[in-house]
């Protein structure tokens, strides 16, 4: 495993949608281990693909409720609404008041590629949301309602 580079704000590939991940293999696997030692080194709540500049649907996430690695996710239904503050370690020295659903259902498939479904509601539900629209180019910094220096 190592510890790879995470892209900051302004670096293109945060704003490319990112493709489907269809080979299930070593690479992946080794690309899910060194994301893992990453967000935990960098003592974050997660950290999606494009974030260590590789354009695939997969993020993981690390909170309360356990680690999840989340591969071709798609949010199959959500509801409520939360409002709070993020960081990104994407975007650096920055934190800002962004609206998310209170709870969410994903659909993914793990690292061997079988189908999994997680609820997850609160902190956990903002997590995902956060890291899964990373897969489509998008921040934090563009949902804020407020932004704040850190």
């Amino acid at each position: 495993m190592a510890i790879r580079n995470v892209v900051q704000v302004g670096d293109d590939v945060l704003r490319q949608k990112c493709f489907p991940v269809e080979e299930f293999d070593e690479k992946l696997w080794k690309l899910l281990d060194d994301m893992k030692e990453t967000v935990k080194k960098e003592d974050g709540a997660g950290l999606a693909a494009p974030q260590v500049g590789v354009l695939r649907r997969l993020a993981v996430v690390d909170v309360e409720e356990g680690y999840f690695e989340f591969i071709n996710p798609v949010i199959v239904s959500q509801k409520g609404e939360q409002s709070g503050w993020e960081g990104c370690l994407s975007v650096r020295g920055k934190s800002g008041i962004v609206s998310r659903p209170m709870k969410v259902t994903v659909v993914y498939q793990d690292r061997n590629g079988e189908k999994q479904t997680v609820k997850a509601k609160g902190f956990f539900a903002r997590a995902i949301c956060h890291e899964l629209d990373h897969l489509d180019g998008i921040l934090y910094i563009d949902k804020a309602v407020h932004i704040e220096k850190a």
